[in-house]
């Protein structure tokens, strides 16, 4: 497994919130707004967003990922028949938010990082009872209240995550800054070599068709900051980046 430790990936952190003008402190009171919706939540134990479901939630991931012969990382850029195989048996498939999309009908996500850009395609993701681990930043406050509001009725697993410097009860900070490249260090964090993964779908060049954009640009700017922290993590991810591009020129 790679030396970089996680303090380096949450150094990068305080780069990119300089590079884009992003205050630390919203990142803060996000992070530790979400903690307080779901746990006091008048039926957070009914939906399994107390802090002790959330801890279940996490060891149950974290023991699939430990069983797993294969590990592949689904990103905005797959296609359903990148997914197709064959796997090896015990292959489990992370998806990068709206990615999860991709996986309907072909395989069974374990898991989807999100903070919450994913659209339909998320949605249909809790309706299936997919665990969620979200995200809170400055930016989608109002986007996870939402969601905490339209859930109850399928209320997903869940797992906190945040980008800030300092420790927060309830809530985990793995490194890393898009979903892309959160899910690899998520899956380190927990301790699971990243290696040997395959990764699917993850692209720097383009914006994939599975990615809420509004901003192609700025995704662009953002998919550059991804690519420097697989590098970091998982070298290998650009081997599979080349197959890609080989294929389709």
């Amino acid at each position: 497994m790679s030396e970089v430790h996680v303090a380096d990936l949450i150094g990068i952190q305080d780069r990119v919130r300089d590079g884009f003008g992003w205050a630390h402190d919203d990142d803060v009171e996000s992070a530790r707004a979400l903690v307080v919706a779901c746990e006091d939540h008048p039926k957070s134990s009914e939906l399994g967003w107390s802090r002790t479901q959330r801890a279940a939630t996490l060891e149950r991931l974290a023991r699939s990922l430990r069983e797993a012969q294969q590990i592949v990382f689904v990103g905005a850029d797959a296609a359903t028949g990148d997914l197709r195989g064959p796997w090896p048996d015990a292959t489990v498939f992370i998806a990068a938010d709206g990615a999860v999309g991709a996986c309907f009908g072909t395989v069974e996500p374990l898991c989807v990082v999100t903070d919450l850009d994913g659209g339909e395609h998320l949605e249909r993701a809790v309706r299936s009872g997919v665990p969620l681990v979200m995200h809170a930043h400055g930016d989608n406050r109002a986007a996870w209240a939402e969601r905490l509001r339209r859930w109850e009725a399928h209320a997903p697993p869940l797992v906190l995550t945040h980008q800030t410097r300092e420790p927060l009860d309830g809530m985990h900070n793995p490194g890393g800054f898009t979903d892309g490249d959160r899910a690899v260090c998520f899956v380190r964090w927990l301790g699971v070599s990243v290696d040997e993964a395959v990764f699917v779908g993850y692209s720097v060049s383009r914006v994939g068709p599975w990615s809420a954009v509004t901003q192609p640009e700025r995704k662009l700017e953002k998919l550059a900051w991804m690519a420097d922290i697989l590098d970091m993590v998982s070298p290998q991810w650009r081997m599979f980046i080349d197959a890609a591009e080989n294929r389709l020129s």
